[in-house]
C-alpha cells in the first residue's frame, strides 16, 4: 500500500504498445527446392474478424535462388533483410492467431500444377528425379527473369499465438499442437477451440502471461494450398521462435523503418517493429508523430466485361501531381527494396475457366507528407499479365486495361474507408486529379458505363488528421484565429467569412464534448492546449476583442467530466483520471501572452490567471445548474489542476518576476472566494450528521493529515513552532551525579510530559501529536482495525522515512527536536493492550517497531536518561518487555536458499562483511560520530527493490520515490543473495544496537532508580535474550562489554537476586566461548572470567556449579558444539586467572584452576561421545556412566539424565527417553522430600516404585551426602513443584508415544495431587468465612457455666464490640445491669478477686492457629477455615510486670486453645478442653511484627481495587520519619550488630530476610501511591519517597551483614569431579 502523501508520478507520454513478443522465422522448406518463396506473417483476432497487425514481409531464399531476380533488384536494402518481427497485443485473446502467407513468382500453367512437383517429388530421390528438378529449376529461372516483378499466392499456414504461450508457460516446444494441425481456414471454425469448451478456457486462463511466458520454437509442419473447393497439404515445415520482449532490442526498426536506440554498431539483421491495428479502442493520446496510410486493394468486377484479360494485376502509385515524375514512394515489400515508386499487387491466377471477378489481399503502406494538396492522390493501373511469350508479341509481358484514381484530399479532409471507383479505359484526362473519378468528363471512355467495378479500402494512422468532424472544424478555426489562412475561409462545404469566425469558433467549441471519445482522447492533449490558450489569451478579430475565455473554459469542465466519468478510462491511486494526470504534469504549460501585451507588464496575464481560477466555481454554476454533479466536477477539475506547476502560487509568482506580495495578495483573495464558492455549490444534505464507521473515519483523517505531513516545510514548521520550554536540554548534568536528584518536580512532571501524549504536547506538535492520536485509536481497534492499523502505521513511518532521507537532518541536534517531536509515540505503544498485538500483521508489528526505534534512536541521550529515571516501575517493564520484542522482531534470520543455506563460511564472511563496512551501507558499523546509515532505508530495502540509486534529496524527488514491491522469485541470482543477506544483516546489526544503546541509557540512570534489583533484572533479561538470537559479531562485542560492565557495576544483585537468570548467562557466555569466529570467542571468555571474578567474594559456589551444569548441558544437546575452540577458552580462561595480579593472594586462581579441570573432563567425555556417534547403545552406556559419576551432584546428575531422554527421543525410543525423565523427576522428589514435606508431595523416589523399581537408584542421595541448604546446589528451576511437574508430564507423553499407557496411569497419581493443590490456590475470589471469640463466664450466677470457656462463632467481619455488646445486653436482662461486669482485658482471671455476688464475662478475639506441619497441608482459604479445633491469642508483656516495654524487653504469650469438637459443628458454640501457653523472645516478637507489616503491605499493594487512604496509612507506619519503634528502630536494636549467643544466629539472619522483603514491599507500595494521588498530594508524594530512600540507605549495611558460620561452601571438593567417566571396575573397587 502505497504511502497517500506520494502521489504517483503519472507516466511520461509514450507510444501505446501492448503485450510485445518477438517471432523469427529460422526456415521454410519444401520437399524441394527450386524457385523463391516470399513470405508474410500478420496477426488476426478470429473472434473480432479483424486483422490487428500490418503485414511483415521476409525473405529467407538461398543466395542462389535470390540471383534469379538480380535483374528486377539492382541493389538490396538493409531494412529488407529483417527475418524478425515484433508484435504488439493490446487485447490478448484465445483467438489470435498469425497466419502466414507464401508467394512465389507468376508462371504459366494451372494452379494445380504448380504445386503438383511439391506433392510428388522429393529432394531424397535425387538419383530418380534429378532431370526434373533441374527441369522445374530452369523454368523457374526463367520465369524470374521475365515476370520477376509479379506475384502469383501459393500457400499459408496458421499458429495460435495464445495456445503457444499457454504451453510455453510448462516450459516445452511446441510442435504440431493441435490448432497447428486443425486450421483449415479462418472461416471455418469447427477445427478451432470450441467457446465455452475445456481447451477453451484452459487457453482463456493463461492468454493474460503475454509478457511472461518462456521462449518457445514453434514447427509448423502442415501447410495448405487451396484450388478451389479443394484443400491440399504440402510436405514442407515452417520453424519459428517466439519470446516475450521487454526492452527494445539492438538493430530495431520502427514501423516507419526509424532505428532505434540502442542502434547497432555493426551491420547485423535488423528486427522490425509491426504497427497493430488493435481489436478495440485504445484510449492514449498521440505522443509521437505518425502519419501513415493503408491501401488494400478488393475486388475488381468485371462479370458483365467480355475479355480475355486472364491474370490480372494492379501497379498502384502515390502521386503529387499528374505528371510520371511526381511519382512519391510506398512501400516495396515483398521486393528486396525500402520504398519504390510503383507497387503490384500479387496476381490472382486463374483456373481454367477465366477469372471474371478477381479479389485482392495486397497491403500497400504510404508514408503521407505533413501537409496534403489537392493534387496528391492514388493512382491504380490495372494490367492484364502474358506468362508465355508469343512470337507476334513485344518484350513487354503487360497489356493494359484501364485507370482509376483516387484524391487524397477532399474539402481539406483526408478521405479514407470504402471506395468504389469506376475504371477509364482510354488516356487519362488533363487535370483529373482535382476531381473524383465518379464525376463523369465527357469525351473519356468508362468501363462499364461508369459504374464503380473497383472496390477498395483505405486506412489511416495518424496523428496529424484527427478523421473526426468536430474536431477538425475546431482546429480549422483555431488556426484560422492564429492568422494561418485566408478569408472567405472554405470549413468543408461551407465559406465562413471572417466577421462570422468568432461565431463558428463558439459552435465549434461546444460542440467538441459531442466527439467520439477515441478521437478525443488520441488529440486530447492538443485540443487542451488550444483551449486553454483561448482562456488565458485575449483573441483579436477582426480588430475587436473576442469573448472566448469563459465559453472555453466550460468547455474544459466538460471534457474533464467526461474523461472523469468514463467507464472506460483507468484512474490512478487517488481516483484521478491517468490522462489528466498526465496531461497536467508532463504536457500542460501556460500559454506564453501575445507580443503585443508582453511589454505590458503581468497584470493582464495574472487577471486571466485569476479568471482561471476564480471562474471554476462560477462558470459550471452557470453552465449546469440543474446538475447534481457540479461539485464533483470542480473537485475533479481543482484535483487535477492542483497537480500542475503552472497554477501553483510558486509558479505565478515566479512567472512574474516582480510584484510578488500584491500578487501572493491577490492569490490568497481568490483562492478564498473559490472555497467559498464551492460552499455554496455544495449539497446541504452533505453538512447533514451521516452514520460513518469509526474506521472510515479514521482512515480520512488519516490520510488528510499523511498530506498535510508530507510537505518538505513540515520539518521547518515542526520545529520552529517548538518552543524553548519542550525543547529538549543539551547541555543537562550528567545523570550520575548526586545532585541531578534535587530536580524540581516540576521539572520531571515536565520530563514525562514529553512522553506522553498530553495535551501541552499536542499544542507544541500540532500535526505530531493528531497523527499520533489517530495511531492511538487505530491500535486501540480490535476487530475492525487491520487496514486502518496499517494506515496509521505507514504514516507514521512514512513520516520518520522522510525525516531520515533528509539531508536537513544530518546534523545531531536537528535529530535531536525531529526525535523529540514524537517521543510521545512511547505512549501509545505502552497503552496497546495485550490482544491488539496478537492481531497485527508481521508488516504492521515491524514496522511500528521500527518508528519507536527511529525515535529511540534520534532523540536526546540526556533526555532518555531523565525519562527513565522518573518512569514508573511498572512502565520501566514495559519498556524493557518491548526491547525485548524489538530484539526478537529484527533478528538476522539465515536466508534459505542455495547460495547460504545453513554455511557457516557465509556467515563468516558476512560477519566480515560487516565488520569492514563492506558496501554503501558500511558507516552503519560506527557507534561513534557521523550519522549512521538510515534505519527506514535500510527496513525498506529489506523488503523492496533496492535498486534506487542517488540517495540525495531522495524525499522530494518524485521520481525516485516510487518504491516497487519485489516480486518472490525463486531464480535469483547469487549476487542478489548476497545483496539481500547484507542488507538483512545491516538491519539486524542497526536496530539491535539502538535497543543495546537505550539499554546501556537505562543502566546509567539505575542508581537513581527506586526498584534498582528489578532494573537490573529486566535489563539483564533482555540482553540473554539478544544472546539467544542470531546476532553479528559487532552487536556481540558491544553486548559483553555492557554485561561486563553490569557484572563489575552491579554483581552482588546479579548473582544473588538474579539466580536463574545468572545460570542462563553462564550458559550463553560458554556457548560463545566454543564459537569459531575469535572475536565472539575472546569477548566471552573475558566476560567468563569477569563474572568468576567477581562473584568470588560470595557467590563463587554457585558460579562453578552453573558453569558446570551449562557445559554438560551444552555438550549433550547441542549438534554444533566446537570441543577445540572451547579448550582454547579455557586455556585463556586459566591465562586471565594466573596473570590478574590483584587476585594472586586469594584462592580464586587454585578455585578457577579446579573448576576448568572439571570442565576438561567434560569435555574429554565428548571426545568418547563423538568416537561412538555412530553407536547408539555405546554411546548410551557412555552418558549412563558419565550419569553415574555425578550421583553426589544432582543438578549434573539432572542434566545428563535430560540429555539421554533426548538422544532416546531422537531415535524414537520413547520408553527409555520417558525412563530418563521419571530417573530425573524422582531425583528432584528426593530433593523436594527432604527440603519440606508435603503430603501430596511424592516421598522421595518410593512413590515411583510401581512405575519402575529401578528409580530406587535415586535414593542414594540422601543427607549425609547432600545438604539441601546448601547454597548453589539444587538450584535450578527443576527443582521446584512446577518442575516436578513439567518432568512428570513429558514423561507422561513418551510414554503415551511408547504405547505403555498403564505406565500413564502412574505418572499421573503422582501429578494429580500437586494439580489438584495448584487449582484450589487459583480460587481467587473472596469468601468471608467465620470469626472466633474466646467468652469466659465467672461467678455463681451462671450457675454449671462458671468457669467455663467457650469458642464462639460469630458471622464474617463481626468485631469484638459487636459480641460484646450482644452478650451484655442479653445478661444484663438475665441478672441486671448492676450485677454484670465485663472484663477488658485477656490477662488470666483471677478468683480471688471477683465479687461473689456478680457475673463476670471475659471476651477476647482468637484466630484459628496451626502448627508448621499442618500449614504444609493447609495453603487455601478453605482448609485454613475448615475443621477448626485449636484458637489462639496473645499476650504481650515484659519481665518487669508491665504490659509494654522497649524492643529489646518486650515479650508477648501465646495462648492456644483447644475445643471438644472442630469448626464447623451442629452448634456455634463449643467448649474449651485444653489450654497451652509459650512465651516468644523479643527477637522473635520483631520477626512477628515484620511478617505481619510486610504481608499487609503486599495486600494493599496487589489488590485489584486499591485503597489510597489504606496504603498511606501503611506506608506512613512504614516509612514514616515521625514513628517510634518503627522498622529502622527494630534493625537497629536487633541487626546492628551480630548477636554474640550462636543460638540467635538463625533469628538474625531470619529478621535479615524479613526486612529485606519488607523494604522491597515498601519500594512497590511507594511506587503504587504515585499513581493514586491527586495533584495536590504531590508534595506529599515526594515526602514519602524521600524518607524510602533514606529508610532504604539506612538499612542497607545491616542487611548486607552476614554471619559467616550461616555459609558453607557451595560444591567441596569431590573425587568424582577429578575422576574420569571412563574408569576401570578394579579401580572404582579399590
Amino acid at each position: 500500500e502505497d504511502a497517500v502523501e506520494i502521489r504517483p508520478i503519472p507516466d511520461c507520454p509514450k507510444e501505446h504498445t501492448g503485450d510485445r513478443i518477438q517471432i523469427r522465422c529460422q526456415a521454410i522448406k519444401f520437399e524441394i527446392d527450386i524457385e523463391p518463396i516470399f513470405a508474410t506473417m500478420a496477426l488476426y483476432d478470429l473472434k473480432e474478424k479483424k486483422k490487428i497487425s500490418e503485414n511483415f514481409y521476409f525473405d529467407l531464399n538461398s543466395e542462389q535462388l535470390k540471383n534469379f531476380l538480380k535483374p528486377h533488384t539492382p541493389h538490396v536494402d538493409q531494412s529488407s533483410l529483417a527475418r524478425s518481427a515484433i508484435f504488439s497485443i493490446t487485447y490478448p485473446s484465445p483467438d489470435i492467431y498469425l497466419v502466414i502467407k507464401l508467394e512465389k513468382v507468376l508462371q504459366q500453367g494451372e494452379i494445380g500444377d504448380c504445386a503438383d512437383p511439391y506433392m510428388t517429388l522429393r529432394e531424397c530421390d535425387t538419383a530418380k528425379n534429378k532431370d526434373k528438378l533441374e527441369k522445374l529449376r530452369n523454368q523457374a529461372e526463367t520465369f524470374c527473369y521475365r515476370l520477376g516483378r509479379y506475384r502469383m499466392p501459393f500457400a499459408w499456414a496458421t499458429v495460435n499465438i495464445m495456445e503457444v504461450i499457454s504451453t510455453a508457460t510448462i516450459d516445452r516446444d511446441v510442435t504440431d499442437s493441435d490448432s497447428l494441425k486443425g486450421g483449415v481456414s479462418i472461416d471455418r471454425r469447427a477445427q478451432f477451440p470450441r467457446r465455452n469448451s475445456e481447451r477453451y478456457n484452459t487457453i482463456d486462463d493463461q492468454f493474460c502471461n503475454v509478457s511472461a511466458f518462456k521462449p518457445a520454437t514453434i514447427t509448423i509442419s502442415t501447410i495448405f494450398k487451396q484450388v478451389g473447393q479443394l484443400i491440399l497439404c504440402l510436405p514442407g515445415s515452417i520453424k519459428l521462435d517466439m519470446s516475450p520482449v521487454h526492452d527494445t532490442p539492438l538493430a530495431c526498426l520502427s514501423t516507419e523503418l526509424i532505428p532505434l536506440i540502442p542502434v547497432a554498431e555493426k551491420n547485423i539483421r535488423p528486427i522490425k517493429e509491426v504497427l497493430e491495428f488493435p481489436s478495440s479502442e485504445v484510449y492514449v493520446p498521440h505522443n509521437i508523430y505518425r502519419n501513415l496510410l493503408y491501401v488494400y486493394p478488393q475486388r475488381l468486377n468485371f462479370v458483365n466485361r467480355l475479355t480475355s484479360a486472364r491474370n490480372i494485376t494492379i501497379k498502384m502509385q502515390f502521386m503529387s501531381g499528374e505528371d510520371p515524375t511526381c511519382s512519391l514512394p510506398v512501400s516495396a515489400a515483398p521486393l528486396p527494396l525500402r520504398f519504390t515508386k510503383d507497387r503490384f499487387t500479387c496476381v490472382p491466377v486463374s483456373l481454367k475457366t477465366i477469372v471474371r471477378s478477381p479479389d485482392f489481399y495486397e497491403e500497400v503502406k504510404l508514408a503521407l507528407p505533413a501537409r496534403l494538396t489537392e493534387r496528391h492522390h492514388l493512382l491504380f493501373t490495372f494490367y492484364h499479365i502474358s506468362c508465355q511469350q508469343k512470337q507476334n508479341q513485344s518484350v513487354s509481358c503487360e497489356t493494359l486495361i484501364g485507370y482509376s484514381w483516387l484524391p487524397l484530399v477532399n474539402n481539406d479532409r483526408l478521405q479514407t474507408g470504402q471506395f468504389c471507383l469506376p475504371i477509364v479505359l482510354e488516356r487519362l484526362p488533363v487535370n483529373y486529379s482535382l476531381h473524383t473519378p465518379e464525376v463523369n468528363t465527357p469525351p473519356v471512355k468508362w468501363m462499364e458505363s461508369h459504374k464503380g467495378i473497383f472496390n477498395l479500402e483505405v486506412q489511416a494512422v495518424s496523428s496529424v488528421h484527427t478523421q473526426d468532424n468536430h474536431l477538425e472544424r475546431f482546429f480549422t478555426l483555431c488556426h484560422a484565429l492564429e492568422g494561418g489562412a485566408m478569408f472567405p475561409l472554405r470549413v468543408r462545404e461551407e465559406k465562413i467569412p471572417e466577421n462570422k469566425l468568432e461565431h463558428e469558433l463558439k459552435l465549434s467549441i461546444i460542440s467538441l464534448s459531442s466527439s467520439s471519445l477515441e478521437p478525443l482522447v488520441l488529440f486530447l492533449h492538443l485540443v487542451l492546449d488550444k483551449l486553454f490558450t483561448l482562456i488565458m489569451q485575449p483573441m483579436v478579430i477582426a480588430g475587436q476583442t473576442a469573448n472566448l475565455a469563459q465559453i472555453a473554459f466550460e468547455s474544459v469542465v466538460s471534457i474533464v467530466n467526461s474523461l472523469h466519468n468514463s467507464q472506460e478510462l483507468i484512474r490512478d491511486q487517488q481516483g484521478r483520471n491517468s490522462l489528466l494526470a498526465t496531461y497536467l504534469y508532463w504536457v500542460f504549460r501556460l500559454p506564453d501572452p501575445p507580443r503585443d501585451i508582453q511589454n505590458a507588464g503581468t497584470d493582464v496575464r495574472f487577471m486571466n490567471i485569476n479568471l482561471l481560477t476564480f471562474s471554476v466555481s462560477a462558470s459550471v454554476y452557470m453552465m449546469c445548474p440543474q446538475h447534481k454533479r457540479e461539485l464533483e466536477v470542480l473537485i475533479i477539475f481543482a484535483s487535477v489542476v492542483s497537480e500542475s506547476p503552472a497554477f501553483t502560487a510558486g509558479g505565478l509568482a515566479r512567472s512574474a518576476q516582480c510584484s510578488l506580495r500584491i500578487q501572493a495578495e491577490k492569490v490568497n483573495i481568490q483562492l478564498a472566494f473559490f472555497l467559498y464558492d464551492l460552499l455554496s455549490l455544495m449539497d446541504r444534505g452533505l453538512l447533514s450528521a451521516k452514520s460513518v464507521s469509526m474506521p472510515t473515519l479514521i482512515s480520512m483523517r488519516l490520510e488528510f493529515l499523511r498530506i498535510l505531513c508530507s510537505h518538505e516545510h513540515y520539518l521547518n514548521l515542526s520545529l520552529f513552532f517548538c518552543s524553548p520550554a519542550s525543547a529538549p536540554c543539551l547541555t543537562c548534568p550528567s545523570i550520575t551525579s548526586q545532585s541531578s536528584s534535587s530536580c524540581s518536580f516540576q521539572e520531571q512532571q515536565r520530563i514525562l510530559g514529553l512522553f506522553e501524549l498530553s495535551q501541552e504536547f499536542k499544542q507544541q506538535h500540532y500535526l505530531t501529536g493528531l497523527l499520533l492520536t489517530e495511531l492511538s485509536a487505530a491500535l486501540d481497534m480490535e476487530s475492525e482495525g487491520g487496514k486502518v492499523q496499517r494506515k496509521a502505521i505507514n504514516a507514521i513511518c512514512s513520516l520518520l522515512c522522510s525525516h531520515d532521507l533528509d539531508h536537513r537532518c544530518n546534523k545531531p541536534e536537528v535529530r535531536a527536536k525531529g526525535g523529540c517531536s514524537f517521543t510521545s509515540l512511547w505512549w501509545g505503544l505502552s497503552l496497546t493492550p495485550p490482544t491488539t498485538w496478537t492481531l497485527l500483521t508481521q508488516w504492521n508489528y515491524r514496522h511500528l517497531l521500527a518508528c519507536f526505534l527511529w525515535v529511540m534512536k534520534n532523540a536526546d541521550r540526556s533526555l532518555i536518561q531523565r525519562w527513565t529515571v522518573d518512569l514508573p516501575h511498572s512502565q520501566l517493564n514495559k519498556l524493557l518487555e518491548l526491547l525485548t520484542i524489538c530484539v526478537s522482531c529484527f533478528e538476522y534470520g539465515v536466508m534459505s536458499t542455495q547460495a547460504l543455506q545453513k554455511s557457516q563460511q557465509a556467515k563468516l564472511q558476512l560477519e566480515g562483511a560487516l565488520l569492514r563496512g563492506m558496501g554503501a551501507r558500511g558507516e552503519m558499523m560506527k557507534r561513534v560520530g557521523g550519522v549512521v546509515s538510515p534505519l527506514f532505508e535500510l527496513l525498506f530495502l529489506s523488503k523492496l527493490d533496492g535498486t534506487m540509486g542517488h540517495r540525495e534529496n531522495l524525499r522530494w524527488r518524485k521520481d525516485l520515490t516510487q518504491w516497487r514491491q519485489t516480486n518472490d522469485r525463486q531464480d535469483k541470482t547469487k549476487a542478489e543473495l548476497d545483496q539481500e543477506a547484507l542488507i538483512s544483516g545491516n538491519l539486524a546489526t542497526e536496530s539491535n544496537l539502538i535497543v543495546l544503546d537505550l539499554l546501556e541509557t537505562i543502566v546509567q540512570a539505575v542508581p537513581l532508580a527506586e526498584c534498582k534489583d528489578s532494573v537490573v533484572g529486566g535489563v539483564l533479561k533482555v540482553l540473554l535474550h539478544s544472546l539467544t538470537c542470531n546476532q553479528s559479531t559487532t552487536f556481540l562485542s558491544h553486548t559483553f562489554s555492557t554485561l561486563r560492565a553490569l557484572v563489575v557495576k552491579f554483581g552482588d544483585l546479579m548473582f544473588e537476586e538474579e539466580a536463574e537468570q545468572c545460570a542462563d548467562l553462564c550458559q550463553k557466555v560458554l556457548q560463545y566461548c566454543s564459537s569459531p569466529v575469535d572475536e565472539n570467542r575472546s569477548q566471552a571468555c573475558a566476560t567468563l572470567y569477569l563474572i568468576m571474578r567477581y562473584s568470588y567474594s560470595n557467590n563463587f559456589s554457585r558460579v562453578k556449579m552453573q558453569v558446570t551444569m551449562s557445559l554438560a548441558s551444552l555438550v549433550g544437546k547441542s549438534s554444533d558444539f566446537q570441543e577445540e575452540y572451547l579448550r582454547r577458552s579455557l586455556r585463556t580462561i586459566l591465562a586471565y586467572a594466573e596473570e590478574d595480579s590483584e587476585m594472586q593472594n586469594t584462592q580464586l586462581p587454585s578455585q578457577v584452576d579446579e573448576l576448568l579441570r572439571n570442565l576438561n573432563s567434560i569435555l574429554s567425555d565428548t571426545v568418547k561421545m563423538r568416537e561412538f556417534q555412530e553407536d547408539p547403545e555405546m554411546l548410551m552406556d557412555l552418558m549412563y556412566r558419565i550419569a553415574k559419576g555425578y550421583q553426589t551432584s544432582p543438578d549434573l546428575r539432572l542434566t545428563w539424565l535430560q540429555n539421554m531422554a533426548e538422544k532416546h527421543n531422537n531415535r524414537k525410543c520413547y520408553t527409555e527417553s520417558a525412563m530418563c525423565l521419571v530417573h530425573a523427576a524422582a531425583l528432584v522428589a528426593e530433593y523436594l522430600s527432604m527440603l519440606e514435606d508435603h503430603k501430596y508431595l511424592p516421598v522421595g523416589s518410593v512413590t515411583f516404585q510401581n512405575i519402575s523399581t529401578n528409580v530406587l537408584e535415586e535414593s542414594a542421595v540422601s543427607d549425609d551426602i547432600l545438604s539441601p541448604d546448601e547454597d548453589g546446589v539444587c538450584s535450578g528451576r527443576y527443582f521446584t513443584e512446577s518442575g516436578l511437574v513439567g518432568l512428570l508430564e513429558q514423561a507422561a507423553e513418551l510414554f503415551s508415544n511408547g504405547c505403555l499407557f498403564e505406565a500413564v496411569n502412574e505418572v499421573y497419581k503422582i501429578i494429580l495431587p500437586i494439580l489438584e493443590l495448584l487449582f484450589f490456590s487459583l480460587q481467587g475470589h473472596k469468601r468471608m468465612f467465620g470469626t472466633y471469640f474466646r467468652v469466659g463466664f465467672y461467678g455463681a450466677k451462671f450457675g454449671d457455666l462458671d468457669e467455663w470457656e467457650f469458642i464462639y462463632k460469630e458471622p464474617g467481619i463481626t468485631h469484638l464490640p459487636e459480641i460484646s455488646h450482644r452478650l451484655e445486653n442479653f445478661y444484663s436482662q438475665c441478672f441486671g445491669e448492676d450485677a454484670l461486669v465485663m472484663i477488658k482485658d485477656s490477662t488470666p482471671v483471677d478468683r480471688k478477686q471477683l465479687n461473689p455476688s456478680k457475673a463476670y464475662i471475659q471476651i477476647t478475639y482468637v484466630e484459628p492457629f496451626f502448627d508448621d506441619y499442618e500449614m504444609k497441608d493447609r495453603l487455601t482459604n478453605f482448609e485454613k477455615n475448615f475443621n477448626l479445633r485449636r484458637f489462639m491469642y496473645t499476650t504481650p508483656f515484659t519481665k518487669s510486670g508491665r504490659p509494654r516495654g522497649e524492643l529489646n524487653e518486650q515479650y508477648k504469650r501465646k495462648t492456644i486453645l483447644t475445643t471438644m469438637h472442630a469448626f464447623p459443628y451442629i452448634k456455634t458454640r463449643i467448649n474449651v478442653i485444653q489450654k497451652e501457653e509459650f512465651d516468644l523472645t523479643p527477637i522473635e516478637v520483631a520477626i512477628e511484627d515484620m511478617q505481619k507489616k510486610t504481608r499487609e503491605l503486599a495486600v494493599a499493594t496487589h489488590r485489584e481495587q486499591p485503597d489510597a487512604k489504606m496504603l498511606q496509612m501503611l506506608l506512613q507506619g512504614s516509612v514514616g520519619a515521625t514513628v517510634n519503634q518503627g522498622p529502622l528502630e527494630v534493625a537497629q536494636v536487633f541487626l546492628n550488630e551480630i548477636p554474640a549467643d550462636p543460638k540467635l544466629f538463625r533469628h538474625h539472619n531470619k529478621l535479615r530476610l524479613c526486612f529485606k522483603e519488607f523494604i522491597m514491599r515498601c519500594g512497590e507500595a511507594v511506587e503504587k501511591n504515585k499513581h493514586l494521588i491527586t495533584f495536590d498530594q504531590k508534595e506529599y508524594q515526594q515526602e514519602l519517597k524521600k524518607n524510602y530512600n533514606r529508610l532504604r540507605e539506612n538499612l542497607r549495611p545491616m542487611l548486607e551483614r552476614k554471619i559467616p558460620e550461616l555459609y558453607k561452601p557451595i560444591i567441596r571438593p569431590r573425587d568424582s569431579f577429578k575422576r574420569l567417566s571412563f574408569r576401570k571396575a578394579q579401580e572404582e573397587n579399590s
